[in-house]
């Protein structure tokens, strides 16, 4: 393949988002889903849609050489989150090294942040159990991340709670390594793909959790 953008989700609308932002700065791009013909909309001159499995790492070693970087922006609601994470997380590093693809970018969840150190919002004692499990799945995938070898530039970022299809674009946006950020725990699907691309174009951080949110000034 001639493209140098892999994206696995890219039918979802953060995949939709990561996608047309990539297409905008002249990228060319793999768009994975689990069934290309729901999703034709996607393909276009510089977007080519291909059938994969993010948990497979035969399919991501198939799909991925001739690619600078990777994106993971699936999910699946139909299985527990820690199966699902786990089963991505360990088919992107093996797939990815067999495929020689070094930079990978995941999405995180929000309730995983820091409010104090060592003190996560998933730990509240009010926080709801059913919640819990599902960001245990992103815990469990950030473990096995960080258990990868040092080939694997990997960054998982991580939008607030409230990661809005509804809102404005600021064309901007704040980051933190870790924490929750003050301020308006929003950002539209856009600003989330402006902070994917930027770690793709001009990779800033690695191997951690990379905490974005929109730029107060544009709210």
């Amino acid at each position: 393949m001639n493209n140098d953008l892999i994206v696995f989700g890219a039918g979802g609308r953060v995949g939709r988002a990561a996608v047309a932002e990539a297409v905008a700065r002249g990228h060319r791009v793999t768009a994975v889903v689990r069934d290309p013909a729901t999703y034709q909309d996607l393909g276009g001159e510089h977007v080519t849609v291909v059938r994969g499995d993010v948990t497979d790492p035969r399919s991501v070693a198939a799909l991925a050489p001739g690619h600078r970087a990777a994106v993971n922006a699936s999910a699946r609601l139909d299985i527990s989150s820690e199966e699902y994470f786990t089963a991505a997380a360990n088919a992107l590093v093996a797939g990815l090294a067999e495929a020689g693809v070094r930079r990978l970018l995941v999405l995180g969840i929000a309730t995983t942040l820091e409010t104090a150190p060592g003190v996560r919002i998933m730990d509240g004692a009010d926080f709801p159990e059913q919640w819990r499990a599902f960001a245990q799945g992103h815990v469990a995938e950030f473990e096995l991340l960080s258990a990868a070898g040092p080939e694997l530039d990997w960054l998982m970022v991580v939008p607030p709670l409230d990661l809005n299809a509804d809102a404005a674009p600021t064309g901007g946006y704040r980051t933190a390594v870790g924490t929750v950020l003050d301020g308006p725990g929003r950002i539209s699907h856009a600003d989330l793909a402006i902070a994917l691309l930027d770690e793709i174009d001009t990779p800033r951080h690695s191997r951690v959790q990379l905490a974005v949110t929109a730029d107060a000034a544009g709210v």
